[in-house]
């Protein structure tokens, strides 16, 4: 039995930024990272942008730490390997190749999976997720040998990917249910502004549709729209959400029906295991309430609380304000704030035909939102801490 200080479980940026820290206040403890991909912490937010634009791209872009920095640092790393069972009691987690680690500590850090939507011929070839390098290597192998793309989905990756794609000549539409894209953090003038961006660069826009099915033999054929109309379509990428991987952990203390309940501190109610990134349900001490977040941002900045926590040397809060950005064409926007409720007033200063504004969103007369669109990082920076101050914190 191979027994380890820390056991991390997941080795996306949150599981790498972990083993950061962990070295950073405890230079001695055993620590191994377990991940499912055969590939060292990588900067996932890059496989919708640069990563899938350059036809080249390198993989050494990707990388968040130069790989030989785990060696360096002593960190084992199991890539290419699954932690198919956890015993909370023991402290013991299996391999998929039946090896038994028994860990003094443990952090949860095994990120999301794309929704799956529950209709016919998901399992058709052309039909993708992008989720991993694999994925983006494969779309961008497909997309050169296919006339039409059709993106299934209007949020952040869905945006991106399809700008991307679309930037890369190819014919590129977008299936989204709703009237205008990027719903769940716009407001419907600057939705309205964005989804008319898009059209003007022409991807084509099949918004208020509904998915009801993929056809084909084997491969993709047609998208069948629950309005009953059939759009051709050689690849689809589906980008309906994610879900956190949980299944390690279902039916224990670990698991809840919004993610893995923690602390201020990323702790679960069981001492000495922590949990972080997409799986992480957190007191929120800035905005307010429990929530969780699935960007990289988020994930990168409480592997780096957790690793300091879990060490015992030093003891820190989770205190960010929810951050987040975009690119799309040539736009960077940046969301600073709570966008999970439609706002009730919008306030924007600037202008949309000058790609330079700031819209700030409210709740009655409480600021809870700002979206900045061509922001210097001074601004962005200086967005925050004007929200923290608004917030009274």
């Amino acid at each position: 039995m191979i027994q380890r200080d820390y056991l991390i479980i997941g080795s996306g940026i949150g599981g790498g930024s972990v083993c950061e820290n962990i070295r950073k206040y405890d230079k001695r403890g055993t620590v191994t990272l377990v991940g499912a991909e055969s590939f060292h912490p990588y900067k996932r937010w890059m496989l919708s942008k640069s990563f899938l634009r350059e036809k080249t791209a390198p993989l050494k872009k990707l990388v968040h730490l130069e790989p030989g920095w785990y060696d360096s640092h002593k960190i084992e790393t199991r890539f290419g390997a699954m932690v198919t069972q956890l015993n909370i009691d023991r402290r013991l987690a299996v391999l998929g190749n039946g090896e038994t680690i028994e860990f003094n500590k443990a952090c949860l850090a095994m990120g999301s999976r794309p929704v799956r939507p529950p209709v016919a011929g998901v399992g058709l070839g052309n039909v993708i997720y992008l989720r991993t390098i694999r994925d983006a290597l494969a779309l961008r192998e497909m997309a050169s040998l296919e006339k039409m793309i059709v993106i299934v989905g209007g949020g952040l990756l869905a945006c991106e990917t399809a700008a991307s794609l679309r930037q890369l000549k190819f014919k590129v539409s977008i299936m989204h249910r709703n009237p205008y894209l990027l719903n769940r953090y716009l407001d419907p003038d600057t939705g309205a502004w964005i989804s008319s961006y898009f059209a003007k660069h022409g991807v084509t826009l099949l918004l208020g549709e509904s998915l009801n099915g993929f056809e084909g033999k084997t491969v993709l054929r047609n998208i069948q729209t629950k309005s009953g109309n059939r759009v051709a379509a050689g690849v689809a990428v589906v980008a309906c959400g994610a879900e956190p991987n949980l299944e390690l952990v279902r039916n224990t203390p670990l698991s809840g029906p919004h993610g893995s309940p923690v602390t201020e501190f990323l702790e679960t109610e069981e001492k000495g295991i922590y949990a972080i990134g997409d799986l992480a349900f957190y007191p929120d001490r800035i905005m307010g309430g429990v929530r969780r977040q699935t960007h990289w941002e988020n994930a990168r900045e409480q592997g780096l609380v957790a690793g300091a926590n879990i060490t015992g040397k030093k003891r820190q809060r989770y205190e960010q304000i929810p951050y987040f950005w975009s690119e799309i064409f040539d736009l960077r926007l940046d969301f600073v704030g709570d966008f999970s409720l439609q706002p009730t007033r919008v306030e924007l200063n600037g202008s949309y035909a000058k790609k330079k504004f700031t819209a700030r969103y409210y709740q009655g007369e409480r600021l809870r939102a700002l979206l900045l669109c061509h922001a210097s990082p001074r601004e962005v920076e200086s967005a925050k801490s004007g929200l923290r101050s608004a917030l009274g914190k």
